[in-house]
C-alpha cells in the first residue's frame, strides 16, 4: 500500500516533549484503504505526539461523523465517532508492529507514517450493529419498518374448536386412547 505523505511526521527534527497535529479525514482517505462502508466522513484527528529520549509516545483522539447505512432499515445517517489510542514507539534492530500499542522502528529511522493507525482508530469506532437514531426513538418513519411491523408477528388468533380440521381431532383421540 502506498503511503500519504501528509500522515508521515519526520520525528528527527523534533525536540524532546510535546508536539501536536491535527489531520482532517474525509472520504478520501478511505478510498486509499479501498474501505467503502462510509458513505461520507467528517472526522478530526489530534496527535499529541510526546518525543522522549529513547521513545515517544502517540496519543490519537478522533472526533466526529461518519455516513453510514442503518442495519435494520437501510437509511444513511451520521454515526458519531469518539474515539482514543495510545501508541508507544520504541527503537530496535528491525521493524516491528505485532503488537497494537507498541511499535519498533529501526535504529536510524527518521520519520513514523500513522496513516494505518488514523485508519484502524476510526474504522473501530464505528459499532458493529449499526442503528439509526430515529429507529430507537421511534421517530424514523420507512417503508422498510412499516413493512416490519405489518410482517412481525403479533398476537396469535385464538383457533376454535370448529375451524380445526376433522381430521386432526381424530389425531387427539389417539393420544387421550391409552
Amino acid at each position: 500500500m502506498r503511503k500519504l505523505k501528509e500522515f508521515t511526521i519526520p520525528f528527527v527534527g523534533l525536540k524532546l516533549g510535546q508536539h501536536r497535529f491535527e489531520f482532517n479525514i474525509d472520504n478520501k482517505f478511505f478510498e486509499h484503504f479501498e474501505y467503502d462502508e462510509f458513505n461520507g466522513a467528517d472526522v478530526k484527528v489530534d496527535l499529541l505526539l510526546e518525543k522522549k529520549t529513547t521513545m515517544m509516545e502517540l496519543t490519537f483522539k478522533a472526533s466526529g461523523t461518519v455516513n453510514v447505512y442503518c442495519d435494520l432499515t437501510n437509511e444513511p445517517y451520521d454515526q458519531p465517532i469518539d474515539s482514543e489510542l495510545l501508541l508507544v514507539v520504541k527503537f530496535g534492530a528491525e521493524y516491528n508492529d505485532d503488537n497494537e500499542d507498541l511499535l519498533i522502528l529501526p535504529h536510524g529511522e527518521y520519520e513514523v507514517n500513522v496513516q494505518q493507525y488514523i485508519y484502524e482508530l476510526i474504522v473501530l469506532a464505528v459499532p458493529s450493529k449499526r442503528v439509526h437514531p430515529g429507529v430507537l426513538d421511534g421517530s424514523l418513519r420507512s417503508e422498510v419498518l412499516e413493512k416490519l411491523d405489518e410482517l412481525s408477528p403479533g398476537e396469535k388468533e385464538v383457533t376454535k374448536e370448529e375451524d380445526i380440521d376433522p381430521r386432526w381431532n381424530k389425531l387427539k383421540n389417539l393420544l387421550n386412547d391409552k
